[in-house]
This record gives C-alpha cells, sequence and structure tokens, in this order.
C-alpha cells in the first residue's frame, strides 16, 4: 500500500464524516431553506471529497476517469437542483402570503 492509497483512504473518511455531520446539521436546522442548504452541502462537498480519495485509491485508470465525469456531473447538477427546489419553494411560500 503506497502513501498515496493511504491518503485516498483518509479523504474517504473525511469526506463521510463530513456526510455524517452534515446529516446531524440538517435535524438541528428547523426551517426549510436551511435544510436545503446543508443538504446541497453534503450532497457536492461529502460525495466530491468521497470520490476525490477514490482516485486516489485506485490511481489513473478508466475507472478514475469515469469517477471524473461522475464529479462534474454532481458539481453541476447538485447546486442547480438545489437551486431550483429552493426557488420554488420560495415561489409558493411567496403566492401563500398574498
Amino acid at each position: 500500500m503506497s502513501i498515496i492509497q493511504i491518503v485516498g483512504h483518509i479523504v474517504v473518511v473525511f469526506g463521510l464524516v463530513f456526510i455524517a455531520f452534515g446529516i446531524v446539521g440538517i435535524y438541528r436546522f428547523g426551517e426549510f431553506f436551511q435544510r436545503l442548504l446543508v443538504a446541497a452541502k453534503i450532497d457536492t462537498v461529502g460525495t466530491f471529497t468521497v470520490i476525490i480519495g477514490m482516485i486516489m485509491i485506485h490511481g489513473l485508470s478508466l475507472f478514475s476517469a469515469r469517477l471524473l465525469l461522475i464529479i462534474g456531473i454532481i458539481m453541476f447538477l447538485g447546486p442547480l437542483s438545489a437551486h431550483i427546489v429552493g426557488r420554488s419553494a420560495y415561489s409558493v411560500e411567496k403566492e401563500d402570503d398574498e
């Protein structure tokens, strides 16, 4: 086991701990928009660190290229979907107030 693989395992564990703390944060916050922010951060940052760790563990290969593609998709679609959900919830809440 090389140093890069050991660092990869540490990065994966760090990502999983980040996800675990984020789940606690979802239950801690009470308002919908605060929970949405935490969920979006967990999805983007937690998954990013876990996948980077997996790339470090497996080295450069076709599998790593697929993981990089998955990172690109998650980095683009994660914040976009959170924005769409937040904007639709805000517009429904605004209509209910009127």
